[in-house]
């Protein structure tokens, strides 16, 4: 039997529409997920109102599914959540509005979950120790972020990408190169047969002082690089995906290894759906062994965006006695922490 409280959450921040059960002990009962890839793909992009109207017609069949999966009745939960920011604003009231029938119409407590803060801890669930102290590093296709984890609620900023997110770089270089969208894991898989050193991409900050990111100008020098290519831009890709995606990584390792060591942290955390890129993954894993650096991914079903970390997210927040007020909006640029 699920051990109490049990949470219920929703997520459609973005163009995938999730549910998701957790109990009191951080056990996921049931991940639902309906991706919308297929939909946006014509446009090479997330389209808004085609997101919105998609979350309305699968939201329904996945509660369903979701609560079959679990073995549990909407008259069982103790606590409906859902994500309310950041994303698009129309695809958040869709969950949040939701949510909060759910709540009302069982009388249970409602909980606006910050997208982010699921992203953050996600590397966690499952983890018998719970979320632990350390360097978390978020990346994501709309967010790059460095963050001093102190405790579940804790957190302290120390850098942000200034222009381009890395998952946004891949996917506009993807575009470029001719991938289909999105072209992250399309660069991801290419990359894997392909030389890393073969071109000397710009890391961007790199030697900065502060914890700040760039990716802006890698784009560009892929950009400028691709006309000097000529007709050879198809045997040379492998190459191209493979250097570009080395010049992401060796800066979000380097840099999340250089906080670590300043905070004096014993563990490294990473999430987002950068994260679940194979070279990242395997770089974090070799530098953090080689300096002694206890390093948690999220499981790769947990690293894009899901309902099951914003459900883990509610679990903290409702056992530390948070609750929210129906009339509360939702937040398009919702910050994680305040500036």
């Amino acid at each position: 039997m699920p051990s109490s409280p049990l949470i219920f959450s929703l997520e459609t921040s973005c163009d995938e529409t999730a549910v998701a059960l957790c109990d009191g002990g951080g056990r996921i009962l049931a991940s639902e997920i309906s991706t919308q890839i297929p939909e946006h793909m014509p446009y090479g992009g997330v389209v808004p109102e085609i997101a919105s109207r998609n979350h309305i017609v699968r939201l329904k069949p996945l509660i369903a599914q979701a609560l079959q999966e679990a073995g549990v009745t909407l008259a069982e939960v103790d606590c409906f959540a859902a994500t309310s920011g950041p994303g698009l604003a129309s695809s958040l009231l869709i969950g949040s509005t939701v949510a909060k029938a759910l709540a009302l119409a069982c009388g249970k407590p409602f909980l606006a979950v910050n997208h982010l803060e699921g992203h953050l801890l996600s590397p966690f669930i499952g983890h018998a120790a719970g979320v632990q102290p350390g360097i978390a590093l978020i990346v994501s296709g709309g967010h790059t972020m460095l963050l001093h984890l102190r405790a579940t609620g804790d957190y302290k900023l120390l850098g942000r990408s200034r222009d381009d997110a890395a998952g946004e770089a891949f996917d506009k270089v993807g575009k470029m190169l001719g991938l289909p969208y999105p072209g992250g894991p399309e660069i991801d898989k290419l990359a894997r047969r392909g030389d890393r050193t073969a071109y000397d991409f710009p890391r961007s900050m790199l030697d900065s002082a502060d914890y700040a990111f760039s990716f802006s100008g890698l784009k560009t020098s892929m950009l400028y690089l691709l006309p000097t290519l000529g007709n050879s831009i198809q045997s040379r890709m492998a190459d191209l995906c493979a250097s570009f995606q080395e010049a992401i990584v060796d800066v979000l390792v380097k840099k999340s290894l250089r906080a670590a060591r300043e905070f004096g942290a014993r563990s490294i955390s990473v999430s987002g759906g950068v994260s679940c890129n194979h070279r990242l993954r395997e770089a974090f894993a070799q530098r953090c062994k080689k300096a002694g650096h206890e390093l948690f991914l999220a499981a790769p079903s947990l690293t894009t965006d899901n309902a099951a970390m914003i459900a883990f997210a509610a679990l903290h927040r409702f056992q530390a006695g948070h609750r929210s007020a129906l009339e509360e909006n939702v937040n398009p640029n919702l910050p994680l922490v305040s500036a």
